[in-house]
């Protein structure tokens, strides 16, 4: 049995005893109930992932991956294939948007080079688990080998075993990758049956002439090899990326050791939505951030069965919208463990018929 096989038959349903006594709590609290909307039901997912009725967020990370894409030889990106290294030296430097945002809330950031097309063996603060420097061309066959795929989606698990061995309650996506917004509308196209055009979008911002040359090419990478959608490691060797692939992992890991991971944008939708497809249980795990100005990613939402906490119009990716939620979901965590019930705070919580406010 592989890492695969085995992470995807631990992975259990919520713990639904966690989940009512937190809702019981949450009635209990010293607030109208209901009060803090969201952030009430929030919290008790909390409890049914962790299994905890008073579960911490404390410990939090954020996975970004990185990898290189054959297609950007056809001209999908506004942006060259180098720009890939010369910004996971800029993770490493401490730089980026996503190392701002997570100094913010206190994340750790965990670079990993999963498939970026120059050699980075000898740069410092990177997990080193290159399977291969790059995809193919998805334009002209297979992304990668079957083989290959397994090996990407492996690394995530792995990288959520070696968190899990540190100490970690809650981890976000996040990648870099110039181009991997044409994968990831592949991926999303296969498995949905949907129309290429309904699942593609701007990207780094490429022309309206641009957006026809990435639709038309995604149509002739699907027609040419033609992956299987009950099969998504099919999909993902044939119109993926390694490190959409190892996100993918990065969900079915979390999901195994009952750790909330948090989706990001667009291209860790895509990578959800494998995760999912893998194993159906994958989708409680998963909560979701911000709502992408990729149109692909409403479709995402819309499959996962989720609903973004909330839309600034973002689209840098790197993980930067996952750290933002976590924020969000450390306070739904805090709420259910730390404020006080209104028998612990002397409060008479009894409602009344003639309370206006």
């Amino acid at each position: 049995m592989t890492d695969l096989q085995s992470t995807c038959a631990r992975i259990q349903p919520l713990d639904t005893a966690a989940m009512a006594a937190a809702e019981t709590r949450q009635g209990q609290l010293t607030k109208p109930p209901q009060a803090l909307g969201r952030l009430e039901s929030l919290s008790i997912r909390l409890a049914g992932i962790t299994g905890k009725v008073q579960p911490s967020m404390a410990r939090k990370a954020v996975a970004v991956m990185a990898g290189d894409h054959g297609v950007c030889d056809e001209g999908v990106s506004a942006y060259p294939s180098e720009v890939t290294a010369q910004m996971v030296y800029n993770f490493v430097a401490g730089g980026a948007g996503i190392n701002v945002l997570s100094r913010h809330v206190g994340a750790r950031v965990i670079v990993t080079d999963v498939g970026v097309a120059a050699d980075l063996a000898g740069v410092a603060g990177v997990r080193h688990c290159k399977v291969r420097p790059g995809t193919a061309n998805m334009a002209e066959g297979p992304a990668m080998t079957r083989a290959e795929a397994i090996r990407a989606l492996e690394v995530g698990i792995a990288l959520v075993e070696e968190e899990v061995a540190h100490g970690l309650d809650l981890i976000g996506t996040g990648e870099m990758g110039i181009g991997n917004t044409t994968p990831s509308s592949a991926i999303i196209a296969a498995l949905t049956g949907l129309p290429v055009a309904r699942v593609t979008g701007r990207g780094t911002g490429i022309t309206e002439a641009g957006l026809a040359l990435k639709i038309a090419v995604i149509e002739r990478a699907l027609a040419c090899n033609v992956p299987n959608p009950r099969d998504p490691v099919d999909v993902l060797a044939k119109v993926g990326g390694l490190e959409i692939a190892a996100l993918a992992g990065v969900y079915l890991g979390a999901a195994a050791h009952r750790i909330p991971v948090v989706m990001d944008g667009f291209i860790s939708g895509a990578a959800a939505l494998v995760a999912v497809r893998l194993c159906r249980g994958v989708a409680d795990y998963i909560l979701p951030s911000h709502l992408s100005v990729e149109v692909g990613h409403q479709v995402v939402f819309a499959e996962l069965g989720l609903t973004p906490l909330f839309d600034l119009e973002m689209r840098l990716g790197e993980g930067t919208g996952a750290v933002l939620a976590m924020s969000l979901i450390d306070a739904a965590a805090k709420v259910l463990s730390e404020m006080a019930t209104f028998e612990s705070a002397g409060v008479n919580g009894e409602m009344t018929t003639d309370v206006v406010g």
